[in-house]
């Protein structure tokens, strides 16, 4: 699933292709991706409007119009958004869900071959965050060590699973939770509420680098992710745990295990990364294997 970074890239994609352009006209091809409370049609879809800006919270994208109108965009586990630039045409695509065409002929699609993603039509930027934003945390990509300490505060699960909790930080998902949590030195078991001040500053401190650092690598692309023009991310050639159970650590050299953590397989290294003595985490949840994703 495309996590802050490569939402980011997207956002930063489209920023350059479409602000200050107008929709010339806008098709909504699968009925069901659009959810609006108050337009329909083409102007749910900011027809005949001019494109004042592209924003980002956490994982959400939101298209704001020079009029006020505001389409907000998640991605889910597939979404795309790609521009074709002037001139060429937009290459043949299954599972486009709609299309925009801009007043200097670039065209926009939105795709989704899984439909876990979606648009939302609102009348206002406003109305936009209180419906989809007001229930996240604080944005990952900017997030101080005392937001995330009350983010933490008290929390009796895993740390990994707080951070994937998009109430508590916005933006980051089981690529760069493992990653952060490495580069921090923390186990992805440990309780959040135990993590110390100076744990947690750390821990704030890695989650900006690491998402900062794939940022300008254009995102991670595993596998349907690609950028507004089509270009993949490469920071998963820099990743040091995610997707690498049963290898060298690249600290230690020793073998990363691999286990679940709320659900998700997840990589640490057991010298780099040790769990307390105190903690009764089974040692039967904590499997050494290759090729985990």
């Amino acid at each position: 699933m495309p996590e802050l970074p490569e939402v980011e890239t997207v956002r930063r994609g489209l920023a350059r292709s479409i602000v200050g352009r107008r929709v010339a006209s806008a098709r909504l091809l699968r009925r069901d991706v659009l959810r609006t409370a108050s337009r329909s049609g083409q102007a749910a879809l900011l027809a005949e409007s001019t494109i004042k800006e592209v924003l980002r919270r956490g994982k959400h994208l939101a298209v704001v119009a020079e009029d006020g109108r505001a389409l907000g965009v998640h991605l889910g586990m597939t979404g795309q958004l790609l521009v074709a630039p002037i001139g060429k045409p937009q290459a043949a695509r299954d599972h486009v869900h709609a299309r925009w065409v801009f007043d200097n002929g670039s065209t926009l699609i939105f795709r989704d071959p899984r439909r876990f993603g979606g648009l939302w039509s609102y009348a206002t930027l406003d109305a936009l965050r209180t419906a989809r934003w007001a229930g996240l945390g604080a944005d990952a990509l900017h997030v101080t060590a005392r937001q995330l300490e009350l983010g933490l505060a008290g929390g009796r699960r895993a740390v990994k699973a707080a951070l994937l909790d998009q109430g508590v930080l916005a933006g980051v998902g089981n690529i760069y939770a493992d990653e952060a949590l490495f580069r921090a030195g923390l186990h992805p078991c440990r309780v959040a509420g135990s993590l110390t001040d100076p744990e947690v500053g750390r821990l704030a401190e890695s989650i900006r680098c690491v998402l900062r650092e794939a940022v300008r690598a254009g995102g991670s692309t595993i596998r349907d992710y690609a950028g507004s023009d089509g270009s993949p991310g490469r920071q998963q050639e820099r990743h040091l745990v995610y997707g690498r159970g049963g290898q060298p650590c690249v600290h230690c050299g020793t073998l990363l295990t691999a286990f679940l953590v709320a659900q998700r397989t997840t990589v640490a290294c057991p010298r780099c990364q040790r769990l307390p003595k105190s903690y009764s985490h089974s040692r039967s949840t904590h499997r050494t294997f290759a090729g985990v994703d």
